[in-house]
């Protein structure tokens, strides 16, 4: 160890991860043996490095094992045996008069709690594909027309007091008091199929579409049939051609629902108002005055009752249950995502959420261990994460939400008032940073690696559509971040043209498609297209362990890393020209002659240079950076 650090700079240098660096099979079966492995600086004064590992309910202590130096690093490791259902373990570096406690929450010198011990689970079923995969989401009826006799037509039915539209491709979307949702632009599935060259040529590599089964409303969210998909969008035979073009080309599809609440038009509600003895009846909730009840409030949205066995037999328990059925041939879709997740089961005195995803899971995953379930859930949804429910949740809360209050956006569900137009107090990268962390760093292992990060969705304006916060420069560097997060990044469709929209409503997130190329913000497809290529393409983009290297008010430098490649965006507020220095000891950089710089638009980057362990940039004022490459040149 040099001898111009401290003890406590040293333990900076301390890292482990779960992934081909650190585990020699990071998602071993249940009894399998595995080595894990932990490197820090050389130390000589450094008396033991220890394993902590809970096991039978209790702490047991174990001694690593050196096995040698590799590029300025020295290794430790230790023979495990996966015979718990949950691995859960720290390490300690041990002085003759100083410990030093590390967890997935950093280094300190007092014990810390197990909120943030490094997890791992036997025969996790966990979807690796998602690591190396950019998604794509699409609201069907917005995306392209492949076949014009799908459309809805103008008055062609009348749901809720209010007749069809069918909307010109070239109008904004209504606003709900005047279209009700019914305003139809025609957007199908067939042309989605016909528009694959076009993601492949953006760099996807999967698709999550919006509801797609019979509704009434443009969203679909009205379910009215599981077992079949809408007519207007091309039905079942649209749906398998679909998956298999996409999947021929290496693209996944993964298709959304929800089973909190079906459509007030669907027959069980119909078998139920007539029957009050059936098991249709025995679906929903109901009031005392023998209503439905609807979910949130929404009468057209009668909310299910997941305490009856008949319901879950046909949604999950069932060998033809819905999320069985569309996993089979021919439609052999790649996963789900479930509507409300955090709300689905739960009602009064009932609070059965856990369970419907624990079986929804089991049934999934029996049927295909590699596909992937997402949940929505806005906040902390670590209760979910557990290795038996959701892969991942819609991660707001770790990726859009803290990137959005760092350009001084309101967040959803901070306060009642969420004028997209009120500008609050932007936080400060260190802020931004703990905000990921607390979510990643407490989930088990194995599912950082598939969690679904986005920035826009169909649920909340664009960022880029809000004059009051958006800037293009700093945009580049809240993109650049989200694709530096672990799992996959979520590209809603039309961000990467700059589509057109508003702010007030969600109609104002859902506009229809711009595909005359003139009508495009070129310098979005330039940041988004790169992003996407280096995702695919830079391993430590994928399974590479996560870092900040430096943040303040401003600013906010994250790190992905293998031993030998490393992938760093700077996000970067301020509107002064700056130099920033940036600590790359701990990850092992030698050499600046391998890093390239990523063109994601904006001022070329002066040339990087490195001095005594230290990365130094000069940025112009709000000049964001993507560098890629090897560590060692």
């Amino acid at each position: 160890m040099s001898n111009t650090i401290s003890r406590v700079e040293w333990a900076q240098s301390i890292w482990s991860d779960v992934n081909p660096d650190y585990v020699s099979n990071p998602f071993p079966a249940h009894d399998e043996k595995i080595t894990i492995s932990l490197r820090c600086l050389p130390n000589p004064e450094l008396v033991r490095m220890s394993f902590k590992l809970l096991l039978d309910g209790r702490e047991r202590m174990y001694d690593m094992q050196p096995t040698g130096d590799e590029h300025g690093f020295s290794y430790f490791s230790i023979e495990v045996e996966m015979n718990q259902p949950r691995l859960e373990y720290s390490f300690v570096a041990e002085f003759k008069d100083q410990f030093f406690f590390f967890t997935r929450a950093g280094v300190t010198e007092y014990h810390q709690d197990d909120d943030y011990n490094f997890v791992i689970l036997p025969d996790a079923r966990v979807p690796a594909w998602v690591a190396s995969s950019v998604f794509y989401q699409i609201f069907p009826d917005r995306f392209e027309i492949g076949n014009p006799d799908n459309a809805v037509k103008e008055a062609e039915y009348v749901f809720d007091g209010h007749a069809t539209i069918q909307a010109d491709w070239n109008d904004p979307p209504r606003e709900y008091a005047d279209g009700h949702c019914l305003d139809f632009y025609g957007g199908d599935l067939p042309g989605i199929e016909q528009r694959l060259d076009y993601l492949q040529e953006l760099g996807v590599n999967a698709i999550y579409l919006n509801p797609i089964f019979r509704g009434k409303t443009t969203h679909r969210y009205d379910c009215i049939d599981y077992f079949h998909v809408d007519e207007h969008l091309g039905g079942d035979e649209a749906l398998a051609s679909l998956t298999a073009a996409a999947q021929a080309r290496g693209i996944r599809v993964i298709v959304d629902v929800s089973i909190n609440h079906t459509g007030i038009e669907h027959e069980w509600v119909k078998t139920a108002l007539a029957d009050p003895d059936s098991r249709e009846h025995r679906y929903y909730y109901w009031n005392e005055d023998g209503s439905l009840v609807g979910w949130e409030g929404v009468d057209t949205l009668p909310q299910l009752n997941h305490g009856s066995p008949e319901l879950q037999e046909v949604l999950y328990t069932g060998a033809e249950s819905l999320v069985r059925h569309f996993l089979r041939p021919p439609f052999r879709i790649d996963g789900w995502r479930f509507d409300v997740g955090n709300h689905t089961g739960n009602r009064g005195k009932d609070h059965l959420t856990h369970q419907v995803w624990q079986q929804c899971r089991a049934a999934i995953k029996d049927e295909n261990p590699q596909a992937y379930i997402i949940g929505e859930h806005w906040e902390d949804a670590e209760r979910y994460l557990r290795g038996d429910q959701w892969d991942t949740a819609m991660n707001y809360f770790a990726s859009g939400r803290p990137l959005r209050r760092f350009i001084g956006g309101m967040d959803r569900f901070m306060s009642p008032d969420e004028d997209p137009h009120r500008r609050i107090k932007p936080i400060g990268g260190d802020l931004v940073w703990q905000q990921m962390q607390q979510h990643f760093g407490r989930i088990p292992n194995q599912l950082t690696w598939v969690q679904f990060n986005l920035i826009d969705s169909h649920d909340i304006w664009r960022v880029h559509n809000n004059d009051t916060i958006f800037d293009m420069d700093t945009y580049r560097g809240i993109v650049a971040a989200m694709f530096m997060l672990p799992g996959t990044m979520n590209i809603y469709y039309g961000d990467e043209i700059g589509i057109p929209g508003s702010v007030e409503t969600v109609e104002g997130c859902r506009y229809p498609m711009r595909w005359d190329q003139q009508d495009w913000n070129r310098e979005f497809y330039r940041l988004y297209q790169g992003m996407s290529t280096l995702k695919r393409s830079e391993p430590a983009l994928q399974f590479g362990s996560l870092r900040c290297l430096y943040a303040d008010e401003e600013t906010l430098v994250l790190v992905r890393f293998t031993r030998d490649r490393a992938a760093i965006s700077v996000l970067n507020r301020s509107t002064e020209p700056r130099p920033l220095q940036i600590p790359v000891t701990e990850i092992g950089l030698t050499s600046v002659a391998g890093l390239q710089t990523v063109d994601i638009g904006g001022p070329e980057l002066a040339p990087p240079r490195l001095s005594d362990g230290v990365l130094q940039l000069r940025l112009e004022g709000a000049q964001q950076a993507v560098l890629a490459g090897s560590l060692r040149g």
